[in-house]
């Protein structure tokens, strides 16, 4: 009698399945803009600082998207990128929604999200992206990132491992 009412009760499993993964994605957001925020509040445009022999501070912006590619275009690519981060955003979701089960495809999926997110608030409300991480060898910089742009990172290469696992079954 009582497995015949689970079958007749909905389900809001799929719901559910999908907060942790809204949750990820809102911790992320947090970090990225509470960083971006203080960085913001304590240097000045170009300002930086060094923390150890390979790793700076430093507070630039990026009118571009990754490597600052289009950065020097008249201002079209911002709402072209805000419009692309949107609709990967609504994407993603669907895509948790769909597969909230798969852990490591939904922790990929989460991260890159809250990447998304965080820089699609920044071109909505400075006009540019934030960026504060600063990696070098020697003189070679790469360029400036933020808590943001390493979600998405971490998110894609947990998403490629993913795939190779499920290929390698």
């Amino acid at each position: 009698m009582a497995s015949n009412k689970k079958r007749l009760m909905p389900s809001s499993s799929n719901n559910n399945s999908l907060l942790p993964w809204l949750g990820i994605s809102l911790i992320v957001l947090l970090l990225d803009q509470l960083s971006k925020i203080t960085i913001l509040k304590l240097f000045h445009y170009g300002e930086s600082r060094p923390i150890t022999g390979f790793f700076n501070l430093v507070l630039v912006y990026n009118k571009g998207a990754a490597f600052s590619f289009l950065a020097a275009e008249s201002g079209w690519q911002r709402h072209l990128f805000t419009a692309i981060g949107i609709a990967a955003a609504i994407y993603i979701i669907y895509l948790l929604r769909k597969h909230a089960g798969q852990r490591m495809f939904c922790w990929a999926l989460a991260l890159i999200l809250g990447g998304a997110i965080g820089n699609v608030i920044d071109r909505v409300v400075y006009g540019h992206v934030i960026d504060f991480l600063d990696v070098f060898v020697g003189s070679w910089h790469w360029p400036a990132f933020n808590i943001a742009d390493s979600a998405i990172c971490v998110g894609a290469v947990l998403f490629v491992l993913d795939e190779l696992r499920r290929v390698g079954k």
